[in-house]
């Protein structure tokens, strides 16, 4: 049976979880204001193994959400798991940030949105079908009352600027869950197992996160 590590980064939500067969056997995760990932990753590493008596060197592999999101969470996440999979000769792969998001939530009809926050109305974002499969390219967009108007039938958005996209994207066709929602460690597991299976591994001396927009410093 195969144990997977998987580490979420790529926003406020630290999250480690591990999987055993596509079943979460241990989780650890906290969303703050601030990253506190530097401090909480490899604390929340060593819960997870302790918790499920498990040893590092048991890993079959390491999965890690690849982006798009913060630069610094995700260069935080990919060194951690490029460290463990260097270590313990074992496989790395990645999942996309913005498909974690699309298995937050369940839909019958229409296209599944995930927005990740890019600062003041800016977003990270691509649209889904119902089974989670993408059908346009990732993008960072600036959100206004046009936004995906090509999407015709209903919209379902999830993600973590939920209340910012609500003052714009105001279609009845529109919908919103509940609550903000952060990519976990949780519900990347199926998509871990799905690629551990199909051997989709990333080559782990030259992977590097998909940040998708160039970093830019503030003067």
């Amino acid at each position: 049976m195969a144990l997977l590590l998987c580490l979420e980064t790529a926003t406020r939500n630290c999250s480690v979880a591990l999987v055993r067969e596509g079943q979460v056997i241990a989780l650890r995760e906290k969303a703050e204001e601030g990253y506190t990932h530097a401090e909480k990753l490899h604390v929340f590493i060593e819960e997870v193994l302790q918790e499920a008596g498990v040893l590092a060197s048991d890993l079959d592999a390491v999965a890690v959400s690849k982006g798009p999101g913060s630069y610094t969470g995700l260069r935080i996440g990919v060194s951690a798991a490029k460290g463990l999979c260097y270590a313990l000769q074992i496989p790395l792969i990645s999942v996309s940030t913005l498909q974690i998001l699309t298995h937050a939530t369940s839909v019958n009809e229409g296209y599944i949105i995930p927005l990740i926050d890019a600062r003041r109305m800016e977003v990270y974002t691509a649209v889904f079908d119902t089974h989670g499969n993408p059908l346009s390219a990732e993008e960072a967009m600036i959100l206004n009352e046009t936004s995906f108007e090509a999407w015709q039938g209903p919209c379902t958005f999830v993600g973590d600027c939920l209340p910012k996209a609500k003052t714009v994207l105001t279609h009845p066709r529109f919908q919103f869950l509940e609550s903000v929602v952060f990519p976990s460690a949780q519900t990347m597991a199926d998509l871990a197992e799905t690629l551990y299976h199909e051997k989709q591994f990333e080559d782990v001396a030259y992977f590097e996160p998909f940040y998708l927009k160039n970093f830019m410093i503030n003067p």
